[in-house]
C-alpha cells in the first residue's frame, strides 16, 4: 500500500427538478472529475429517496459511482436494502458505494412515528446490518440469528458485481461509530459526532483536536486493517463564503482548520488538501452543498486521481 494515496472527490446531490435536470447535474460531476455523487437518506425535507435517484445517475453515466451518504439503517431492513444495494450494483456495471448509517435525525422518527432509540441500541443494529448484508451478498444461503434480526437459509439473488462485495462507508464521529467503521468499513467519513437527541451536531466536537483524535481512535481500534481503510470527510464550505458551515468541525472563531472548511481561492484550498492528505491521511473529500460547485470545481479537476 502507497503512504501516498490519491485523491478522490464525491458530492452530494439531493434533488433535481426533472429527470433531464438530474441527468445534466450528475454528467457534470462525471466530466469535471468527481468520483462519485452521493445522495442523503432523510423521510424530512427536499431530497429525492436514493435508491432511485442512484439508479438514474447510474443510467445518465458511464464512470461515475453512485452512492449514499448514508442509507440509514433503521429505515429498511438489511434483507431488503442487501436486494436493493446488490440490483444498483448490478445496473451501474458494479459502480455501488454504499454509505450506511443508524439513522440519526429525530425529525425524521417523529414524523414518520417510528421509534427513536438511544444511540447505543442503533449503533448495535447497525454492526448487525452489516453482518446480515455481507451475509447475504455472499454465496449460497445465509443464517443469523441476532438481537435485532433473524435471517433463515435466505440466498438472495441477484449478488452484486463487486465481489465480495460493494465498498462499504461508514461514517461518525462517536467512539463507538468510529470504532465500529474501524473494524468493518473500507471508507469511514470522519464527522461531527450527533447530540443523543438527535437534534444536530455536538458542537462542543469541533476543532482540529478533536478532528485528529478521531483519526487516532480509527488507527488504534483498526489495528493492521488501517493500512486499507480509506479516510475521509465532507467538505461542509468551500470558497470565499465566510459563514461558518452548521456542520463545520471548525473552532469557535470559525477559523478552517480542519479540511471540512476550505476558504479561500482554488490554490489555497489545494495546498490544503494536500497537507491533511499528505499530513494526516485524509483522501477522500465530499463536498457537502451544490452551491459550492463552482468553486470547488477547479480544486477537484486538479487533483482527482493524482498527486
Amino acid at each position: 500500500m502507497p503512504a501516498t494515496r490519491p485523491f478522490r472527490f464525491a458530492a452530494v446531490v439531493r434533488q433535481a427538478g426533472s429527470a433531464k435536470e438530474w441527468a445534466e447535474k450528475v454528467r457534470r460531476l462525471e466530466d469535471s472529475g468527481f468520483d462519485a455523487v452521493l445522495v442523503p437518506d432523510h423521510l424530512v425535507g427536499p431530497r429525492f429517496a436514493p435508491v432511485a435517484a442512484l439508479t438514474a445517475a447510474a443510467c445518465a453515466t458511464t464512470r461515475l459511482r453512485v452512492g449514499t451518504l448514508v442509507f440509514a439503517n433503521d429505515f429498511r431492513h438489511p434483507a431488503v436494502l442487501a436486494k436493493e444495494a446488490a440490483t444498483l450494483d448490478v445496473l451501474s456495471d458494479g459502480r455501488l458505494d454504499l454509505g450506511l448509517g443508524t439513522g440519526w435525525m429525530a425529525a425524521d422518527y417523529t414524523a414518520a412515528g417510528l421509534r427513536f432509540d438511544p444511540p447505543g441500541v442503533r449503533v448495535d443494529r447497525l454492526a448487525e446490518a452489516v453482518a446480515v448484508l455481507r451475509g447475504l451478498w455472499a454465496d449460497g444461503p445465509f443464517t443469523f440469528h441476532g438481537r435485532h434480526y433473524r435471517i433463515t437459509g435466505l440466498d438472495q439473488q441477484p449478488k452484486p458485481v463487486q465481489r465480495p462485495y460493494p465498498r462499504l462507508l461508514l461514517g461518525g464521529g462517536g467512539p463507538r461509530m468510529l470504532g465500529l467503521a474501524a473494524r468493518h468499513a473500507d471508507v469511514i467519513n470522519l464527522g461531527m459526532r450527533v447530540r443523543a437527541d438527535g437534534t444536530g451536531p455536538d458542537g462542543a466536537d469541533g476543532g482540529l483536536a478533536a478532528f485528529l483524535a478521531k483519526i487516532d481512535v480509527v488507527r488504534r481500534a483498526a489495528g493492521p486493517r488501517f493500512e486499507r481503510i480509506e479516510l475521509g470527510t465532507s467538505v461542509l464550505q468551500a470558497g470565499a463564503r465566510r459563514k461558518r458551515a452548521a456542520w463545520s468541525a471548525a473552532d469557535d472563531s470559525g477559523q478552517a482548520e480542519t479540511p471540512q472548511v476550505l476558504l479561500g481561492t482554488a490554490a489555497d484550498m489545494i495546498a490544503k488538501l494536500r497537507h491533511w492528505r499528505d499530513e494526516h491521511r485524509v483522501s477522500y473529500f465530499v463536498l457537502h452543498d451544490e452551491r459550492d460547485l463552482p468553486a470547488f470545481t477547479p480544486v477537484v479537476e486538479a487533483l482527482a486521481g493524482g498527486t
